[in-house]
């Protein structure tokens, strides 16, 4: 037998009660606590920041700064519901540049602690306490600067407190709270006391220039992530839109930073570091992009590691999603999506083999390889030129393709027996007309050294000036075909004025599928996509669709999974991104196929040929499975294995 309740007035809630409501969505726990107090100081232009802890912060959280401090008559405001100095009209809020702006975190965490704030504002005598509880206000010293002091959190509300970790666990939590906010200011010194210990500390850098240049950047990344990311990770430097290095009719976009090479992945995703303007943000967008940059280099799935930094104009932003200001909203997602994913792509493109500042040659490792790979050309070949790799819609990729990669006549595949007489330099060296010559390099100036040996048909062995080079010729040569099959592609399309269809295979009996309103309308939405990628999906029914096409290399797969995945992708993602990405899988397939396989014997020229196609070709040392293609073994590596100088 149903009751009914008896009727309740609606009234307003008391200011105090709707501060603890307020916190609950603000405070989490002691490291939420901590991001608010150092915004608040960085805010204050704060050259130094200490922060204090007893027992993990749930006793104590004390946050010092050198900031330009707060008047004694507006110390009693601070603590008062939606009061800030860094917002006063719509415009602000739309065009935030604080780190704080909201107004409501210090009267939160008073709702939920004992706070008390100490500060002596620029040009004033006297520094002020207040007493966050009895709101009493008394004079006491101090040097310029702020200090906010919240001690038993959660006090009021004891049932939030049961739900708190062990104190090194929110310990844990607080450090990587600061932790994020000394890799976005190294111009700021950071430090963490627990106990009366000091657990961390960060010291400020000088900042000379903006973006990579900037030496405070790596050796603040050096000082908190370890030496190992910066001794494993790469410049990124990359602007888009109006500005200095731009290309005008876009917003600006710039995006710096360093991001870590394929070697320095890991398996949890625990050194990602995004911000937008200075914030750390968690945003798929972001992080989306990022990953989509490492696709054709990373193995398995790894994670990679990265510190990137996006500046854009903050009108174009929304930061004000969610009370943690951890989340924010792009107004052309696509624009930043593109802007990160092409900057963090141009730097891994780099050969490593040219980190040293060392000039690649161009025409092949040194004058007689070069006559010697054009001696040993096939009269087919005198005219060379690569053709363009057929995704017409009548047929799938053809085996000359692969085979015109090679020397050998582009007319037949390639044999085991078949002997290799060149990589077709040519074909990398036709941009690089900057690059110094071969010639004009000693030999021990080559970034890959010199070819001296191979190992079980499966390794190039070669000597540098740091030691002995090792170099997997399937897994290098595959790239250098993947990267050059790439290159045929994007000429093709640039050619034909569009996209190039993938060819497809129809099925003799459609599969059907039920669907969700959201599958059903990204087939439609997105059926032009759907037929690039060689896939026909139409519906069958209000609720079900059928895949009656599939892309003729995936013809023994699953269509349905293939469908379902492929919607899924394009209904959160660029469709462009998809496409780009089912090529490059159809590219990388033929390239794995392309390339010259184990146990085929090369002269130490043709290593040599290969050596240099590797120290000019992009993202070179990984092939388009992710598996590094060589490894340097210096001096002293070896001297250590034979205990020489002990």
């Amino acid at each position: 037998m149903l009751t009914t309740s008896p009727r309740r007035p609606i009234r307003e809630l008391p200011d105090e009660l709707i501060s603890q409501i307020a916190a609950g969505e603000v405070v989490e726990r002691p490291a939420s606590v901590v991001r608010e107090l150092v915004d608040n100081a960085l805010d204050a232009g704060a050259t130094q920041v200490t922060v204090r802890l007893l027992a993990g912060g749930v006793r104590l959280i004390s946050v010092e700064d050198d900031g330009v401090g707060i008047l004694p008559d507006e110390l009693p405001i601070a603590l008062k519901r939606h009061a800030t100095s860094k917002i006063s009209n719509l415009h602000d809020l739309e065009s935030v540049g604080t780190m704080g702006f909201r107004g409501e975190a210090l009267a939160a965490i008073n709702s939920i602690a004992d706070c008390a704030i100490l500060s002596r504002a620029t040009g004033q005598n006297n520094a002020f306490l207040l007493d966050g509880r009895t709101g009493e206000l008394k004079p006491v010293a101090r040097s310029t600067g702020t200090t906010v002091e919240v001690k038993e959190l959660f006090f009021s509300t004891p049932a939030r407190r049961k739900f708190l970790k062990t104190d090194a666990t929110e310990l844990a939590h607080c450090i990587e709270s600061v932790r994020r906010h000394a890799l976005a200011r190294p111009d700021v010194g950071f430090a963490i006391w627990h106990e009366g210990k000091l657990v961390e500390q960060w010291r400020a850098c000088q900042v000379a220039t903006e973006g990579t240049g900037s030496t405070a950047l790596a050796q603040r990344l050096s000082d908190v992530l370890g030496s190992d990311f910066a001794d494993k990770s790469i410049a990124v430097d990359y602007r888009t839109g109006a500005g200095p290095g731009g290309s005008g009719g876009q917003t600006p976009i710039h995006v710096w930073g360093f991001a870590g090479i394929p070697d320095a992945a890991r398996s949890r995703a625990d050194q990602q570091f995004c911000y937008v303007n200075g914030r750390f943000v968690r945003d798929k967008v972001l992080t989306h992009a990022a990953r989509s940059a490492y696709e054709d280099v990373l193995h398995g799935h790894r994670q990679p590691v990265y510190a990137l930094y996006v500046a854009i104009d903050p009108a174009r932003v929304d930061v004000n999603v969610h009370p943690t200001k951890i989340e924010v909203r792009f107004r052309d997602s696509r624009e930043v999506h593109q802007a990160v994913r092409h900057a963090v792509e141009n730097a891994l493109a780099a050969p490593r083999a040219q980190a040293a500042g060392q000039q690649v040659p161009v025409a092949g490792a040194d004058a007689g390889v070069a006559e010697f790979l054009e001696k040993n050309r096939p009269p087919a070949l005198a005219n060379w030129a690569q053709p363009a790799i057929n995704f017409g819609a009548s047929g799938g990729h053809r085996v000359s393709d692969i085979g015109a990669l090679w020397s050998p006549s582009p007319t037949s595949p390639i044999s085991p027996d078949t002997p290799v007489t060149g990589f077709a330099p040519q074909a990398a060296a036709a941009g690089s007309a900057d690059r110094q010559d071969a010639s004009e390099l000693p030999p021990g100036d080559w970034p890959l050294g010199r070819a001296i040996a191979q190992l079980q048909g499966i390794y190039i062995l070669a000597e540098n000036r740091q030691g002995l080079v090792v170099v997997d010729m399937h897994a290098a040569h595959e790239r250098i075909v993947y990267e050059r099959l790439k290159n045929q592609l994007d000429a093709a399309t640039q050619s034909q004025g569009g996209v190039t269809a993938m060819a497809s295979q129809p099925l003799l009996i459609p599969a059907t599928f039920a669907a969700t309103p959201q599958e059903v309308a990204t087939a439609e939405a997105h059926a032009a996509t759907l037929h690039l990628l060689g896939l026909e999906i139409t519906p069958f029914s209000p609720k079900t669709l059928a895949v009656r096409a599939v892309p003729s290399t995936l013809v023994q797969g699953d269509a349905v999974e293939l469908a379902r995945s492929v919607l899924a992708e394009l209904g959160q993602h660029e469709a462009s991104t998809v496409i780009q990405r089912a090529q490059n899988e159809l590219l990388g397939t033929m390239a794995c196929h392309g390339a010259v396989r184990a146990n085929r014997r090369l002269t130490l020229d043709e290593m040599n040929a290969l050596l240099r196609d590797m120290e000019r070709t992009e993202r070179s040392d990984q092939c388009n499975h992710g598996r590094p293609t060589w490894r340097q073994v210096t001096v002293k590596d070896l001297d250590t294995l034979f205990l020489r100088g002990r």
